[in-house]
């Protein structure tokens, strides 16, 4: 495949930042042209299988021209530093199982038996790889739902499901139709949400667990209003445990407003935050909720930044990056300059360029001990255990001693850093260099819900009482909790429409799959809100209740009032 062993794997920001690098070099600007955007396009049509040769043949205008050639200098860039981005990981196995028929044998042979989880998720090169391991044995499985396709956005064909009895005519289909998760009157709902939807198998899902309490919905003056409805039913939430005693609200301030704290509570409160989730259609939603969670003291995690994405990871991961593929000019433009070495911008155009010599003696003396260092981690590679390469690279990079000499934040990083040589533990019994291969393949494709920090169960029990959680729909896609609120039912923020956008057919009802998920997150009570007015980027603006709204059944539903509020404004 023309590549050697040591090949890198770029995560999102280094893709990016190649493509950023292309952009400049063809004199345009980054902050007018997303490298973001065109890394996705790229990303998309990959996963259709478009070459870049096909999309440069099919541009039609300024910007699709523009994306051809950044994506042709993108390319070359890779193959310069010997590096694959996630979508070439796929693209290139396929080709190589689809033209090479003696490699396809050997893994069809090697694979007798192929099962597939989330199908309702695979792009077009994903589906191409299973049938050409499936196609000699027929010995393929898959387990998806097409109700939860909702990433088409990501490349996700929708079509894949939905044709797989054509694909494979002797294929026995399974319906799992019953539900261990959810009451009777969400269930319902989410039927009657679902059963709208033209493009999906017909099934019905059905519960063995009692009725439930009916699906309240709450009208909001504006997105203020509703969450501070959140915040209070959470209160109320906490207050309905037996085992929480009555919490004391003092009067003593000069200003006479009481004052609340979630420390007040014993017994499971931590428990309680734990099992209730807020989900919205768009990440801006988030700022008035934290809010509200600050204003009552109610602890609270926004999904957001993970494990290996934090800066100070990234960092210690492109030290044994560099150290193996010193081509990989991302991880040494990365690296070279933290800690501080004094090493410019300039003095990197020479070194890239072979004009190292140029430089004054001083400056290489300082590149030749940055690459001794590269030299003595790779050695410890070969001969040290996963987390022993990791202290050592910490220790001998000077990263430790200018953290512990930093800020407190700083200080907070270097333990973020030991906690990657604590994972790194799990690695340790591989033979020496593999060890660390096998690390930063598992970091390199890490997902959004499969962080390897989470494979720690003292780590995952102490999440679970940090608060509730505020993630988009999306992101709750997996998840469960037994209070849910839906925040946000507005025509055009959910179902979205941006910027007064017409959605197709296919659009509107993935829009509508997406809010099936979000009802079916839901064990014990949801609770659906919307505002008459919502502030968005800046422009207040009056709104119509969501559709999906009055798609649920009224014999399911509750109003919220006024009345029904908890008054006293608490600090």
């Amino acid at each position: 495949m023309g590549l050697t062993r040591y090949f890198s794997i770029l995560d999102e920001d280094d893709a990016k930042s190649l493509i950023k690098e292309a952009l400049k070099e063809l004199n345009f600007d980054p902050k007018e042209h997303s490298p973001a955007k065109i890394k996705a396009i790229i990303s998309i049509e990959k996963g259709k299988f478009v070459t870049l040769e096909k999309y440069k043949e099919n541009a039609q205008s300024f910007f699709q021209e523009l994306v051809a050639n950044v994506w042709k200098i993108y390319e070359d860039k890779k193959a310069k530093e010997n590096s694959l981005d996630f979508d070439d990981l796929l693209l290139k196995t396929v080709n190589l199982l689809k033209d090479n028929e003696q490699i396809r044998k050997i893994y069809q042979e090697k694979w007798e038996y192929i099962h597939i989880d989330e199908y309702q998720d695979t792009n077009e090169v994903q589906y191409l790889m299973s049938k050409l391991l499936a196609e000699n044995n027929r010995n393929i499985a898959v387990v998806g739902d097409a109700d939860q396709n909702i990433y088409s956005w990501r490349g996700a064909n929708l079509k894949n499901i939905l044709s797989f009895e054509k694909d494979y005519p002797n294929s026995k289909i399974v319906l799992l139709e019953e539900n261990y998760r959810s009451t009777k009157n969400i269930l319902e709902a989410a039927n009657e949400i679902i059963k709208k939807n033209k493009y999906r198998p017909d099934k019905n899902l059905f519960t063995e667990n009692e009725t439930g309490e009916k699906i309240s919905i709450y009208e909001a003056l504006d997105e203020a209003d509703e969450a501070d409805f959140v915040a209070t039913k959470i209160l109320e939430l906490m207050d309905r445990r037996e085992d929480t005693p009555e919490r004391t609200l003092g009067m003593s301030d000069d200003d006479g407003q009481r004052k609340f704290s979630v420390e007040n509570f014993r017994g499971e409160s931590g428990s309680i935050l734990s099992e209730i989730a807020v989900l919205y259609r768009a990440n801006f939603q988030s700022r008035a909720l934290e809010e509200a969670m600050l204003r009552y003291n109610i602890p609270y995690q926004v999904l957001g930044v993970k494990f290996f994405e934090r800066k100070e990871i990234k960092d210690t991961l492109a030290y044994l990056r560099a150290a193996l593929n010193k081509e990989n000019s991302s991880d040494i433009k990365r690296i070279i300059n933290f800690p501080k070495r004094g090493i410019g911008k300039a003095t990197l155009e020479k070194i890239f360029g072979n004009e190292i010599e140029s430089l004054p003696a001083k400056t290489r003396i300082k590149i030749n001990n940055f690459y001794k260092i590269l030299e003595d981690i790779k050695e410890k590679i070969q001969s040290e255990t996963a987390s022993q390469v990791i202290k050592f690279v910490v220790k001998n990079s000077g990263i430790e001693e200018e953290l512990l000499n930093g800020t407190d934040e700083d200080v907070e990083r270097l333990q973020n850093i030991k906690e990657l040589a604590t994972l790194a533990l799990k690695y340790d019994n591989l033979p020496n260099g593999l060890g660390i291969e096998k690390l930063l393949e598992d970091a390199a494709l890490a997902s959004d819900q499969d962080s390897l920090i989470l494979n720690d169960r003292e780590k995952v029990e102490k999440s679970k009482k940090n608060g509730i959680k505020l993630m988009t729909v999306h992101a709750s896609k997996g998840l469960e909790f037994k209070y849910v609120f839906i925040v946000g039912l507005e025509d055009g923020l959910f179902p979205n429409r941006r910027d007064g956008e017409i959605k197709n057919k296919e659009d509107a009802e993935e829009e509508r799959r997406l809010f099936y998920v979000a009802l079916t997150r839901a064990k014990e009570k949801l609770f659906l809100s919307f505002a008459n007015f919502r502030t968005i980027f800046g422009s207040r603006q009056i709104n119509a209740a969501s559709e999906f709204i009055t798609d649920i059944p009224a014999d399911l539903l509750e109003k919220e009032g006024e009345k029904d509020r908890i008054k006293t404004i608490y600090l």
